[in-house]
């Protein structure tokens, strides 16, 4: 019953996400000159090391991790290359659920709201 319970956290966190990245479009785009690339090639580079320091990190490196995490999410928005379409309220509350139901599954075995 424990497997159970983990196998369907994952099957929700996956739905979330899921639901949650199905009008988030990720592009690439031909830059004429060379610089307008950095904050592409810089989210990369920052998502890389802010995991690497999350999942290798000593305690004090935990945070730069995730400063590290929001510096290449900041940078896939200044570079251009995500188009958010519109989405329904529905549909982000049933991803948010989803996502929430899931961890609680996964971390504590049950689902309490």
């Amino acid at each position: 019953m424990w497997f159970f319970g983990k196998l369907l956290g994952l099957l929700l966190v996956l739905i979330g996400i899921y639901f949650l990245g199905q009008n988030i479009i990720f592009t690439t785009q031909i830059a004429l000159y060379w610089w307008r690339d950095i904050s592409a090639a810089g989210s990369v580079l920052s998502l890389v090391s802010g995991m690497i320091l999350l999942l290798y990190g000593g305690r004090g490196l935990k945070e730069w991790g995730w400063i590290l995490l929001g510096l290449s999410i900041l940078l896939v928005f200044v570079s251009g290359g995500v188009i958010l379409r519109p989405t329904s309220l529905w549909t982000i509350f049933l991803s948010f659920v989803s996502l929430l139901a899931g961890f609680q599954l996964i971390t504590t075995g049950r689902v309490s709201f």
